[in-house]
C-alpha cells in the first residue's frame, strides 16, 4: 500500500519510557491543590479498559498528528490541460474518506472489480466532465485496489470529456513516478503528503527535512516547486484520506464518550495500544500519541501495521486502540 511503510517509517527517535499514572502538581504561588481539585483531576482520567465489538471506528486526529495523505491526482505537466484538470477535479469533489471506505469494501470484501465499482459510482453520482478535450491518456496506478479503483473513476470521467483512456497497474511509487515524469503515463492517483515527501527526498536528498504537514493545502503548497522541477502538476485534492489512524470499537466510544484523540487523552488514564513492532519508537505512532496528545500508554501489544492481527485485537477487546489505515474496508 502507499503508506504501509512510508508514513509509519518516519525518522525514529529514542524510545521513551511508558507513562505513569496521571498526577497533579501542587501550586507554588497560590497554595497547594485542594481535595476537590485533586478529585476533579482524578475523575477526568478514568480507567478505560478495552471494549470488544464488531464495529471498528477511527478516532479523529484533531491535532493533525498524521501527515495529510489526501487522494490527489498527479499529472504530467504536458498533459495538465484545463479539460483534464477540471475532469479530475470532479472526481476529487466526489470523494471523502467514508466514500473511499465504501468503494474499498465493494472491491476488497464484496469482490467486485475496480472497473465495475468505478462505473457504478460514476453513474450513481452523475459525474461528468465540465469541458471537453480529445486525444489519448494513460492513467498509471499503484498495485493495490484502492489506487486502481480511483484510477478507474478518473478514467470514466475523462471519457465523458471525450478522451480515450487506458488504465495501467504499474506498481510502486519508485516505478510509476518516473513513468509519470517521462510522459509514459499521463496521470497517477496519488497521496498528497507521501508524494510530496517522495519528491522532496528525490530532489533534496534522503536527509531533507519534512515539508509535508497535517494540512493538505499547506502540503501541496510546499509540493508545488518540487513538482515543477519534476515536470508534474498536482490537481485539486479530495477530502478522502488514506493514512495512519487510530481506531477502537464503537462500544469503546459509547462507553467512554470519546470521538477524538484529544478526548481520549482528557478522559482516559493509561491505555493498551496495539500496532506494528516499531510503533513505540515512531513519531507518528506511540511517540506522537504521548508527545502531541498526552495520551498515556500502559502497555503495548506488538501486532501488524493495520492488518488483521491489529483489527482482531481491537474487536476482541485485547487493546483499547490500534493503528489502522483510515480508508480500510473493515472500518465502520
Amino acid at each position: 500500500m502507499h503508506t504501509r511503510s512510508g508514513i509509519l517509517a518516519a525518522a525514529a527517535i529514542s524510545v521513551i519510557a511508558l507513562a505513569g499514572c496521571t498526577s497533579y502538581e501542587e501550586g507554588e504561588s497560590s497554595g497547594s491543590a485542594t481535595p476537590s481539585d485533586s478529585m476533579s483531576e482524578t475523575a477526568m482520567a478514568q480507567e478505560c479498559t478495552p471494549v470488544a465489538g464488531d464495529t471498528i471506528v477511527v478516532l479523529e486526529d484533531d491535532l493533525q498528528l498524521q501527515l495529510s495523505d489526501n487522494v490527489v491526482p498527479a499529472v504530467n505537466a504536458d498533459s495538465a490541460t484545463e479539460p483534464v484538470l477540471s475532469a479530475l477535479a470532479v472526481v476529487s469533489d466526489s470523494l471523502d474518506t467514508p466514500t473511499l471506505i465504501q468503494l474499498n469494501k465493494s472491491v476488497d470484501i464484496d469482490r467486485q472489480t475496480s472497473g465495475d465499482v468505478a462505473a457504478q459510482f460514476v453513474a450513481d453520482n452523475g459525474l461528468t466532465a465540465p469541458s471537453t478535450g480529445e486525444g489519448s491518456l494513460v492513467i498509471g496506478t499503484a498495485n493495490f485496489s484502492e489506487a486502481i479503483t480511483v484510477g478507474e473513476i478518473n478514467a470514466e470521467v475523462l471519457r465523458t470529456a471525450g478522451y480515450t483512456v487506458e488504465v495501467r497497474t504499474i506498481g510502486t511509487r519508485e516505478t510509476y513516478m518516473p513513468a509519470l515524469q517521462s510522459g509514459e503515463v499521463d496521470i497517477v492517483p496519488e497521496y498528497a503528503a507521501t508524494a510530496t515527501e517522495y519528491l522532496n527526498k528525490s530532489i533534496n536528498g534522503a536527509e531533507a527535512a519534512t515539508v509535508a504537514s497535517g494540512d493538505v493545502e499547506e502540503t501541496l503548497a510546499a509540493a508545488e516547486p518540487l513538482a515543477e522541477q519534476a515536470g508534474i502538476v498536482f490537481g485539486e485534492p479530495s477530502a478522502a484520506q488514506d493514512q495512519n489512524a487510530f481506531a477502537t470499537t464503537q462500544g469503546f466510544i459509547d462507553a467512554y464518550g470519546v470521538t477524538t484523540l484529544s478526548e481520549l487523552a482528557e478522559t482516559c488514564g493509561p491505555i493498551v495500544l496495539g500496532g506494528p513492532a516499531e510503533c513505540p519508537e515512531r513519531d507518528f505512532c506511540q511517540v506522537g500519541l504521548e508527545d502531541t496528545y498526552g495520551i498515556e500508554i500502559d502497555s503495548f501489544l506488538s501486532l501488524d501495521p493495520g492488518g488483521p492481527l491489529t483489527k482482531t485485537a481491537i474487536t476482541d477487546g485485547q487493546i483499547a486502540i490500534g493503528l489502522v489505515f483510515s480508508s480500510d474496508a473493515a472500518l465502520g
